[in-house]
């Protein structure tokens, strides 16, 4: 019996030095029965570090009915609220508004104390998620000023940090992104506890990566890489970082690095946070789609949605790389849909959706989603976002035969991917700049482009090379009165790719490459694909 005690002795003092290793060792030996609410709270924390997380919920789960047991609200409401973070962590969305009720009860009548504070922030994150800026925004300030009143660091920085994204969810980016690395300070003074710690660092990255803030997400990266070394290597927190660590090394360009941290991260939050988990999957099949894995890829994004993660735009894309242009304009119609009131989630869709709707010969939708995307841009003031506008902005006008339009638009889009430094964005727009560089008659700088981009796609190890590659074959003088354009179509059939495959690749409506097949049938005095691929054969062409 006195060494159960000298064990329980231990926990305690283990869970007061953060020990979470040692703290977990010694309740397992300590005598159950004595355990304290409090102990089973340190025993559930314990357990969450070392990605127990049932354990931990377990464990948390009779904390808080021993509190009620005891009579004690105040205790029984963050029991309450913390089993709430849990089960969303879990994704078990009802049962964590189950838990936050309980808490909202627990906490009528009572005067104001810390745990309105902790009650008001969770309130907060909910009202933003379901896009009630107004609400969370309240909630949020009202975090703030309890974690003031009572002398609360945790609770101001995480008041200050949910201010911050319903700010940058508002438009407000500035302002938003100023309140974020504010809450950021009070990270790296280590001045707040390691949960809270971990969730600002996770919520500031995601929106640095939302906003394609590529400088302020890596040096926040880098400062969560050295935090989560201080952890034990079974905790949850590394993992979480490593999702957002291969989204930058994505955007950088560095893809091997990309792909080992996104499929590690997998790994270590399956049984963790499956949620987590399938948006670390959704990076991998991103990860190789763009290198031409198309099978690999998705494999992955089918494990992401049978996880509970939308694998969208990334499988959307996939499925048009596999000449499935229907599906993939249905799925990314659906999707959109789905996303109404997420401003920000909704631009990667919108980009899709352009390139997707103009290989669909749907010039409509096109318009309509890069409309959007031009209002999204304005709302926001953000580079990245006015650099995706201007890219579907270009590849709509060009598909529309407005070259000078498209040509303005697609300079300002390869110029602000280049000083974003995301260099297969950047490969992309040069590519659609050529092409209309070419249509205005300009061979030489269309060539310069295309090399520019080739490069940046070998490097990359992009599976987009071998379209910037086949672009790019010598043009000798064109016969019979074939035009540049004419000629893209010819090379491209002759590579064996269909109308639809062709109208992706030159950014033109399948309609269009129809109009100009007819068109080279005509002018060649031929009736067949076999005929006009000899003709380019014969005539050095491709």
């Amino acid at each position: 019996m006195a060494e159960r005690i000298a064990d329980l002795d231990l926990a305690r003092d283990a869970v007061g030095r953060e020990a979470w290793t040692e703290a977990y060792a010694a309740f397992q030996a300590a005598d159950p029965s004595t355990l304290t609410p409090a102990d089973l709270e340190g025993l559930a924390d314990a357990a969450w570090w070392l990605s127990r997380t049932e354990e931990s919920i377990a464990a948390r789960q009779r904390a808080y009915a021993g509190h009620v047991a005891a009579g004690v609200d105040r205790p029984a409401a963050l029991a309450a609220l913390n089993l709430c973070v849990e089960q969303l962590l879990r994704g078990r969305l009802a049962v964590a508004a189950g838990w936050l009720m309980r808490a909202q009860r627990h906490l009528q009548g009572h005067p104001e104390g810390v745990e309105h504070g902790f009650l008001a922030e969770v309130e907060a994150t909910a009202a933003r998620f379901r896009g009630e800026l107004d609400a969370a925004m309240g909630l949020a300030r009202r975090t703030t000023a309890v974690g003031q009143r009572f002398g609360h660091r945790d609770l101001v920085a995480m008041g200050i940090r949910t201010e911050g994204l319903v700010l940058v969810a508002a438009g407000r980016v500035p302002e938003g992104m100023a309140l974020l690395d504010e809450a950021m300070t009070s990270v790296v003074a280590g001045e707040l506890s390691p949960l809270v710690t971990g969730s600002i660092y996770c919520d500031v990255l995601e929106a640095c990566l939302e906003l394609t803030d590529l400088r302020r997400a890596g040096e926040w990266s880098e400062a969560a890489r050295a935090w989560c070394a201080s952890l034990p290597p079974e905790a949850p927190w590394p993992g979480f970082c490593r999702i957002y660590r291969a989204e930058v090394a994505s955007l950088r360009g560095t893809w091997p690095e990309a792909q080992a941290e996104s499929s590690r991260a997998a790994e270590e939050l399956l049984s963790v946070n499956p949620l987590a988990a399938a948006e670390a999957f959704y990076q991998t099949g991103e990860g190789r789609r763009r290198t031409g894995d198309l099978a690999g890829a998705e494999a992955a994004f089918t494990r992401a949605h049978e996880l509970g993660f939308d694998p969208q735009p990334g499988l959307a894309l996939l499925r048009l790389a596999e000449g499935k242009t229907a599906a993939a304009l249905a799925a990314l119609r659906l999707a959109v849909a789905g996303a109404s009131g997420r401003r920000l989630r909704r631009v990667r869709l919108l980009a899709a959706l352009v390139e997707v709707a103009l290989a669909a010969g749907e010039l409509g939708t096109a318009r309509a989603a890069s409309d959007e995307l031009d209002a999204i841009a304005a709302d926001f003031g953000t580079p990245a976002l006015a650099a995706a506008a201007a890219t579907a902005r270009g590849t709509l006008r060009l598909a529309e035969g407005d070259v000078p339009a498209a040509a303005e638009c697609l300079h300002r889009a390869c110029a602000g991917w280049q000083e974003l430094g995301l260099p297969y964005e950047a490969a992309r727009a040069r590519v659609r700049y050529a092409l209309a560089v070419r249509e205005a008659g300009d061979e030489d700088g269309a060539r310069l482009e295309l090399r520019a981009a080739l490069a940046a796609f070998e490097r990359l190890g992009a599976a987009d090379a071998a379209e910037a590659a086949a672009l790019l074959v010598g043009r000798p003088e064109l016969p019979r009165g074939l035009t540049a354009r004419e000629a893209d179509v010819l090379r491209l059939v002759a590579a064996g790719k269909t109308n639809r495959q062709v109208a992706a690749a030159l950014m033109l409506s399948e309609h269009t490459v129809a109009r100009h097949l007819q068109n080279i049938f005509a002018k060649l005095g031929l009736s067949s694909r076999s005929a006009a691929t000899a003709f380019a054969f014969e005539h050095g062409l491709v």
